[in-house]
């Protein structure tokens, strides 16, 4: 397979996961106009759980299959790919409904876990139910996108994931509309609308690779008679060497989620608030402020992950002098679109949160703190997941595994010390701990291997972290002229942070240009230079 094509179809999935994430993170500005702090409230306690036992129950689909079944294909052997799929079908069924039962019949024991209020454990019960119905689907949809991947073809899994994604935003807003405007009803009803928006998404994802499979069964077929038929191999083996691929993709996959799931089963218990100012407080933390958070780290690493494709090929070669040029291009994308943007969103959290989340008291205190000390944390994300998926270009996908569970029993040690002593952001806290502990873990591992030596990027840091400073002093100034960091009204919080991203983008990329950073990110060399 040449490597344009690798990088071409990657680039198409980096695209469409781009488009589902954005989605996804910017529906709950309306979603929270309309049904408020209690409407997230009970999402974000219902999607959680669900997000956990779906990729459990997924086994790290599309990507492991999608290996398994190009690694067989490129043998000649395109009937185990076939078998794959039609046992594949089966289990991925069985476990679809075995995670449906766990979510349904556990949202009792999940909401007591949280330590949830006795008034409000039966909303949350009734949310985390309705959830779990899409949960009977996404796995046999997860496994026919892999199954196409595995063909090089990555356009249906590019288009039933945009697909889903629009129709389950769409199916949120419109029901939250009806529900809250229309017919004056409660959030309770509207956030049971949201998680069975769900099911709808993920059916409307499922109609459209359907239709890919209709369109394309017969070619594949004619594949599978053509060719000639290699040693049968056994389901046991098939499975097992499944799993080894998929192992690595559900932790990488689920390590927010688990991050978050700690926060929420702790939050009651050790963040010594009263129940009004902890649905404030719960939303923001693991749900409102941690959508802007992502933005950042969706964007560098959707495009860093364009890298990793033509590292694999590299690495199969051994040519190491190539991986490591990969390494670094992989790095500098992450670092320079991520740095500029977590300064940004934290020197503008408390204008941020007032526009778009919250302008009165106490929700824009509340809310505007944690953003500040939560969006340096995507920074944290983005490094921890292209270091990842560096690992998986280099065959070392157990080391994620690894440096997963150590970030995550930190994290657990940390969170109750962390919040006692710092509240509201010692969560935060423990999260960015727990995260640099796997960084520095994947990042050993990928040192070892490859030999790389970070200094390659140490010159390309210091020329990022110091047109950041200048960013930053840039914002200062449109602070001072406009009074302040706290915004007193949505009007003047949208002035000042429109003039601030125009200003500090066009600083930092004026600067960059200029000193020949820019070319060097994008791939041209040129010395970089300081006048």
């Amino acid at each position: 397979m040449a490597t344009s094509k690798i990088i071409r179809g990657t680039m198409i999935l980096a695209v469409a996961a781009f488009i589902s994430k954005f989605l996804g993170i910017l529906f709950f500005i309306p979603y929270q106009a309309m049904t408020g702090y209690e409407g997230t409230f009970l999402y974000q306690f219902a999607y959680t759980p669900y997000a956990i036992i779906l990729s459990i129950s997924t086994m790290g689909l599309p990507l492991a299959v999608a290996k398994f079944v190009s690694k067989y294909n490129a043998l000649g052997d395109y009937e185990t790919g076939r078998r794959l799929l039609r046992s594949g079908l089966l289990l991925m069924s069985a476990t679809g409904v075995l995670g449906f039962l766990c979510l349904f019949l556990g949202s009792p024991w999940i909401a007591n876990l949280y330590g949830v209020g006795k008034t409000d454990v039966g909303n949350v019960v009734l949310v985390m139910r309705v959830v779990s119905i899409a949960i009977i689907i996404v796995p046999v949809m997860s496994l026919l996108r892999g199954y196409f991947q595995g063909f090089e073809s990555m356009g249906p899994t590019a288009a039933s994931q945009v697909a889903e994604q629009i129709v389950r935003v769409a199916f949120i807003l419109i029901s939250a509309f009806i529900v809250m405007v229309i017919l004056h009803g409660s959030a309770v009803t509207a956030a049971a609308l949201a998680t069975f928006a769900a099911f709808v998404g993920a059916v409307a994802g499922l109609y459209v690779v359907m239709r890919y499979w209709v369109v394309r069964r017969p070619d594949a077929r004619k594949n599978v008679q053509t060719r000639a038929r290699r040693a049968r191999i056994s389901l046991l083996s098939m499975y097992r060497e499944l799993t080894a691929y998929a192992v690595p993709f559900v932790a990488v996959g689920i390590a927010l989620q688990l991050y978050q799931a700690i926060d929420q089963a702790m939050v009651f218990h050790y963040l010594h608030y009263g129940d009004n100012m902890l649905k404030i407080i719960i939303p923001d933390l693991t749900m409102n402020d941690q959508k802007f958070v992502m933005i950042p780290d969706t964007l560098a690493t959707s495009l860093a992950a364009s890298v990793v494709p033509a590292m694999i090929v590299s690495y199969a070669k051994r040519d190491l002098e190539d991986v490591n040029q990969k390494i670094t291009q992989a790095l500098q994308l992450v670092l320079f679109l991520t740095i500029p943007a977590v300064a940004g969103l934290s020197i503008l959290g408390y204008t941020v949160h007032g526009l778009l989340i919250d302008i009165s008291s106490p929700g824009l205190e509340i809310g505007g703190r944690i953003l500040r000390w939560y969006a340096p944390s995507a920074l944290f994300f983005s490094l921890f997941e292209v270091t990842a998926s560096i690992l998986q270009g280099i065959n070392h996908q157990r080391t994620t595994l690894i440096s997963l569970a150590s970030g995550v029993i930190l994290k657990l040690l940390l969170n109750p010390v962390c919040m006692l002593l710092f509240g509201m952001i010692g969560p935060i806290i423990a999260t960015d701990i727990g995260y640099t502990v796997s960084i520095i873990i994947n990042v050993a591992t990928i040192r070892r291997t490859t030999g790389y030596r970070f200094s390659m990027i140490a010159r390309q840091l210091s020329h990022i972290i110091a047109y950041t400073i200048i960013m930053l002093l840039s914002i200062s100034l449109i602070f001072k002229l406009f009074g302040g960091t706290f915004p007193t009204s949505r009007g003047s919080a949208a002035i000042v942070l429109f003039l601030s991203i125009g200003v500090g983008c066009l600083v930092y990329l004026v600067l960059a240009k200029w000193t020949g950073l820019l070319r060097k990110i994008m791939g041209r060399s040129r010395p970089l230079r300081m006048r």
